[in-house]
């Protein structure tokens, strides 16, 4: 499937997709929701690709949905026609989520709306210094929880901090993101998808069984208690002894040399 509203490349193992609307701050139409949700999902069974790095065309990485494209049709819907719309946003979400691999972004830019639920949604953030965030939804006269927030964003940065943010909807810079755990890293400018790109190919030379195993763990682990936690977390590490990653991790200690996983 040949992608119409972003980019795409793959090489090694590392896949970059880029937002190209940079003259919209690339901001999200009907389409490209649709489109992005779709086609991250197709690559759970692309074995070409082992990471993927999401990032934005120009100076940022997603302002949220177009208003120009998206609210004056949302007004000439009625209830289920808009929840059609809610649900195809939250897909994106979803696709990212469960995509059986890594997912890092790159956030280059403006990071808001509904491009900071996607870079939320993410497994790594790794943020240029310019990448302010801001959950804007209240501001436009809509919930805050939008998304995933309500989910999501209280386990990376608190209760309390989460509902400053989704109920007062403001910008904070990239600094901030970074020490209140939002962002993984904080670098310059110009090394933010090089350095997202270096993360994807560490992650894309280790045992992608055992990469998938913990996020599907880490997705789930969101709604366990601890005694379901621990009874998870020793089934799923019996089944990664049963993979031949296991054994080549021993392989390669005993012959003094770098695994080759799978």
């Amino acid at each position: 499937m040949t992608p119409r509203s972003f980019l795409y490349e793959c090489k090694d193992g590392v896949a970059v997709l880029t937002l190209n609307r940079p003259d919209r701050l690339n901001a999200l139409t009907f389409e490209v929701y649709a489109e992005l949700a779709n086609f991250i999902r197709s690559l759970d069974s692309d074995t070409r690709c082992r990471v993927l790095v999401l990032t934005g065309a120009g100076k940022a990485f997603c302002s949220g949905g177009d208003v120009e494209d998206i609210i004056g049709e949302l007004f000439k819907r009625d209830m289920k026609g808009l929840l059609e719309f809610t649900r195809l946003t939250v897909d994106a979400v979803r696709a990212i989520r469960t995509l059986r691999k890594p997912v890092i972004g790159a956030l280059n830019g403006t990071t808001c709306g509904a491009g900071a639920a996607i870079a939320m949604a993410c497994d790594m953030r790794i943020a240029g210094e310019k990448a302010k965030c801001a959950f804007l939804f209240t501001k436009v006269g809509l919930s805050g929880a939008d998304m995933g927030a309500c989910f999501l964003l209280p386990r990376l940065v608190g209760m309390a901090k989460a509902t400053e943010l989704l109920m007062g909807g403001e910008f904070i810079d990239a600094r901030e993101c970074h020490r209140i755990g939002l962002y993984n890293e904080v670098v310059a400018q110009e090394a933010v998808l090089p350095r997202a790109v270096e993360w994807a190919h560490k992650l894309a030379r280790g045992p992608q069984f055992g990469l998938m195993m913990t996020k599907e763990l880490l997705n789930r682990a969101l709604s366990f208690d601890l005694e379901t936690a621990l009874e998870a977390e020793a089934q799923a590490q019996a089944i990664c002894m049963q993979h031949p990653d296991f054994r080549e991790s021993y392989d390669a200690w005993v012959q003094k040399r770098e695994p080759r996983f799978q």
